[in-house]
């Protein structure tokens, strides 16, 4: 009888986007698992790139943070224009990330000390910096000093924005000044440094802190290995610009997993400045 037939149709199961393929040793991770894990594989410690609201939520405590600045906005004062227009490529970014531009402040607390910290977002066109990523990160270490507040900026950049030129190079010497203002301060300044940090922000605030940490594995240089290769003729050793062969050569204080790092930045505040109270 037609109503006792069984449907032989396949039965559709939906996992599309549940898994997730290492980057390092290839191994599928259940989406849920690999989140709970704060995006570190399991099985070999890749550290995938987590956008800068993630890594606000990682650092303050309880997740807990107020937002400053983001109420600037970048102009394309140089007509800049290559395959797309640099207006097509700003929209495009504020869609994709929901930001303004490739960087995200907060002020809150951390392992129970007061701090201002900034995130860098390298989908924002590559987490380059602009006017607005100089001038939020000179605000943020202004209100640090102002406020007595600790510092933490979290780079993930491949350098100064080519689209606003020298207006983007001045950024690294401003952002600098302010740093130096918050040093003379007695206010501790930590940087960390994800995959990757090149360029002009390697070259200026992300090597400046009072305590450098890396995420393990991350790339960290000023120009990219290939183009060094191709300007000394001579091959590079294994690992050359990532975290650990930067921590051997004297270049970082230390090497922190992801999992680890909320705490190492809490007691290295408090060896600054004392326990929490």
């Amino acid at each position: 009888m037609p109503w006792f037939r069984r449907d032989q149709k396949p039965k559709r199961v939906h996992t599309e986007g549940l898994w997730i393929k290492c980057g390092s040793c290839s191994a599928p991770i259940w989406k849920k698992d690999l989140e709970a894990q704060s995006m570190v594989c399991a099985k070999c410690g890749f550290h995938f790139k987590i956008n800068a609201r993630d890594r606000l939520d990682m650092l303050f405590d309880n997740g807990k943070w107020e937002q400053i600045g983001g109420n600037l906005r970048t102009t394309n004062a140089l007509r800049f224009n290559d395959r797309k227009p640099y207006e097509d490529r700003l929209h495009d970014a504020k869609q994709k990330t929901g930001l303004h531009d490739a960087i995200l402040c907060g002020v809150g607390t951390l392992e129970g000390h007061e701090a201002v910290v900034c995130a860098m977002e390298y989908r924002f066109i590559g987490g380059s910096m602009g006017a607005v990523v100089g001038e939020e990160l000179t605000r943020a270490a202004e209100l640090a000093a102002a406020d007595r507040k600790s510092l933490v900026i979290v780079s993930a950049s491949g350098g100064a924005r080519m689209m606003e030129g020298m207006v983007s190079l001045v950024q690294m010497a401003k952002v600098s000044a302010a740093l130096k203002a918050l040093d003379r301060a007695k206010v501790p300044y930590i940087s960390v440094l994800t995959d990757p940090t090149t360029g002009g922000v390697t070259a200026s605030f992300a090597m400046l802190g009072d305590l450098n940490v890396a995420e393990p594995g991350a790339l960290i240089g000023f120009a990219g290995p290939r183009v060094i290769e191709q300007t000394i003729s001579q091959k590079l050793p294994k690992g050359f610009q990532r975290s650990e062969f930067l921590l051997k050569h004297g270049m970082l204080d230390a090497v922190v997993p992801r999992t680890e790092l909320k705490q190492y930045i809490g007691n290295a505040l408090d060896f600054f400045l004392g326990p929490a109270s």
